[in-house]
């Protein structure tokens, strides 16, 4: 009898030891996942309170210079398109901002309009050659490619692709864009020969705010929404954007969408 008792509570104890234990690590993971949530938030909101000061203070100084100094015109219109580029990345960033918060409280009503993309990836990229005229963007654009979509969503994916590979690539080396259509698939591609991304990260760069931690990718500014929303973007318009290596050192998005015969 004495011996049964003794088994007893000995298996009592283990169960719930082992009821602690399952417990314990399970606190532990949330209270993990909680800190590295707490991180990532502070590390974005340092992220996105540089990228919104150093846009303001470039074109405020760039207006009080022309305020405060008799410059020539060559000199102005310098300024100027150095303060138009700046509103232009303060655009896009709240854009971002914007777009993330609605389509995650699906606040959002995405349209499905009929769209050349051709058209589409055209404009964007000519507007980054008026942006960066000092880089070379090349492009092999398949003429009158339609797919269904909202275009202001397709656009924020064609920039965000595009400003990712000139911002983590050297200023010497050119970006590759290329749109294509195989039967009812229209394929968007955008090649850089910047720091590559190991295929362990490829999953982890779509995370909300989550930024590569090798030191040539946090050298350069961004907070973390560009890929997370182009992924998002993409899944809703039922496409899919996936990472490849440059065979010549680098990345290549991929983002697959369905296009009208």
């Amino acid at each position: 009898e004495h011996d049964r008792k003794v088994k007893q509570y000995a298996g009592e104890g283990a169960t719930f030891f082992l009821i602690i234990l399952v417990g314990a690590i399970l606190v532990y993971r949330a209270v993990k996942k909680q800190l590295k949530i707490s991180n990532e938030q502070q590390h974005f909101m340092m992220a996105i309170t540089h990228e919104l000061k150093t846009p303001i203070a470039v074109a405020k100084l760039n207006l009080e210079t022309m305020q405060k100094r008799r410059l020539g015109e060559e000199q102005q219109q310098r300024l100027l398109r150095n303060t138009l580029h700046e509103t232009d990345r303060l655009d896009a960033l709240c854009n971002n901002l914007l777009v993330s918060s609605q389509m995650e409280s699906e606040g959002y009503k995405i349209l499905k309009d009929e769209i050349n993309w051709s058209l589409l990836v055209e404009s964007c990229i000519n507007d980054f050659t008026i942006r960066f005229p000092e880089r070379k963007i090349e492009e092999d654009i398949a003429p009158d490619i339609i797919v269904t979509g909202d275009p202001m969503l397709l656009q924020i994916v064609v920039n965000n692709l595009l400003e990712n590979a000139l911002k983590y690539s050297s200023k010497e080396s050119p970006v590759k864009a290329v749109l294509k259509q195989m039967d009812d698939s229209a394929t968007f591609s955008v090649t850089d020969n910047g720091p590559g991304i190991a295929a362990s990260d490829r999953k982890k760069v779509f995370e909300k705010f989550h930024r590569l931690g090798n030191e040539a990718t946090k050298r350069a500014k961004g907070t973390g929404l560009g890929l997370y929303l182009c992924k998002k973007i993409v899944i809703s318009h039922a496409g899919s954007i996936m990472i490849s290596d440059n065979p010549q050192g680098g990345s290549i998005f991929t983002v697959q969408l369905k296009a009208q015969d």
